[in-house]
């Protein structure tokens, strides 16, 4: 096995073609293919599945692609301490339920890692499939949160999949709303003032059990519920319709609008809101950097 070989797996998997990977490495198609069976072969792993478009990446590929991307950081790492004036392209992604301050934190990584070559994702998506990108190690770290509620499920799930959770700061229960909304210039809010009004929650997809929820209080049924996927259109209609979403409280006005106030909830409950990393990898350095962005951005409000 040879660094080549793992660049040439992390880059096909990126294209998503054989063909296209082999273009920007200079190299013939058939070179390509035959580094990489021969990868497959000394691992006794198959990498990728070929079908009429292309290739996907297997299962059990997607966990060695994400070893083989740690092992390309660390010897990126050493390039740089070693080979002064090169420049590389640098790789990272996050997964993370809907919190301004993940972005925030996102955006300071860029800022100071960020050089002339990168590629970083940022994925807010559903509870299921951060467990699942950090699991197969498509993501280094998920933000999500625990509470009294699904902890339990979760941490059995994540305990199966070797992933390890770290808490960040606990938020008591808020509500976002307009700021036209009728309540909005009150302190607190009951659940029962609640009621009339419109319930938005990101929707989970296939896994649309409550342990799964983005939202505490998932499990009490209101009458009038809407389930969005994307933070934009949850905010553009708490502000069309007078709803409201249950959450952490974090609020940054550059990203949300000013049209948006949070509340606090009348109830009972905590949010235990951190990042989830696998066990089995060391931190990166970008890692590392995005976990103390994360960090400045939340110890206030732990």
């Amino acid at each position: 096995m040879t660094l080549q070989q793992l660049k040439y797996c992390v880059l096909a998997a990126q294209k998503g073609s054989i063909t296209e990977a082999a273009k920007e490495l200079f190299i013939s198609q058939p070179s390509l293919t035959g580094a990489i069976k021969e990868l497959e072969r000394e691992m006794n792993i198959t990498i990728f599945d070929r079908t009429n478009k292309g290739v996907e990446v297997s299962k059990e590929g997607e966990i060695f692609l994400g070893y083989a991307r740690q092992v390309l950081e660390q010897a990126s790492l050493l390039e740089d301490t070693y080979k002064k004036g090169t420049s590389r392209s640098r790789s990272f992604c996050v997964s993370t339920q809907h919190y301004s301050f993940a972005v925030n934190a996102f955006v300071d990584l860029i800022k100071q890692y960020g050089e002339a070559e990168y590629d970083f994702s940022l994925r807010e998506t559903q509870t299921y499939e951060i467990i699942d990108d950090v699991s197969r190690m498509k993501s280094e770290i998920g933000v999500l949160y625990f509470n009294s509620f699904n902890k339990a499920v979760l941490q059995k799930i994540m305990k199966a999949k070797d992933l390890k959770f770290t808490e960040l700061f606990v938020a008591k229960p808020h509500i976002f709303i307009s700021r036209k909304n009728p309540l909005a210039k009150k302190k607190s809010v009951s659940l029962q003032e609640l009621a009339p009004y419109p319930y938005l929650s990101f929707e989970q997809g296939e896994h649309n059990s409550f342990y799964y929820s983005e939202e505490i209080f998932c499990d009490i049924a209101g009458k009038k519920n809407i389930r969005v996927r994307d933070r934009a259109t949850l905010f553009n209609l708490l502000i069309g319709l007078n709803g409201y979403t249950v959450c952490s409280g974090v609020i940054d006005e550059g990203l949300n609008g000013k049209d948006i106030v949070a509340l606090e909830l009348a109830a009972d409950g905590d949010m235990h809101i951190g990042y989830v990393m696998h066990q089995k990898c060391l931190p990166s350095e970008l890692a590392a950097g995005y976990i103390s962005a994360l960090k400045k951005y939340t110890i206030a409000e732990g």
